[in-house]
């Protein structure tokens, strides 16, 4: 469902959380997609993630360089539901 994710470790996270303010380590996975892949990717993470409210965010692109754009293409091609 992505052509690529990052992991990128060592992350402190502060969020409020059943009234109170919580700390955690986390890890930030930045997973790259196509649209039409969010909500079936969006599914995948929350049926696997721990949390009770993960953070699923979509990020408009508003820029990309046409060889990574035609890669990410190839990679997420023949992935339609």
């Amino acid at each position: 469902m992505c052509a690529c994710a990052n992991i990128i470790k060592g992350l402190e996270s502060l969020f409020w959380w059943q009234g109170k303010i919580d700390k955690v380590s986390e890890c930030l996975l930045v997973m790259k997609t196509r649209k039409y892949l969010f909500n079936k990717l969006k599914k995948a993470v929350k049926s696997l993630h721990p949390y009770d409210v993960p953070e699923i965010i979509a990020l408009p692109l508003v820029g990309i360089n046409k060889e990574y754009a035609a890669w990410l293409k190839k990679e997420t091609r023949n992935k339609q539901p």
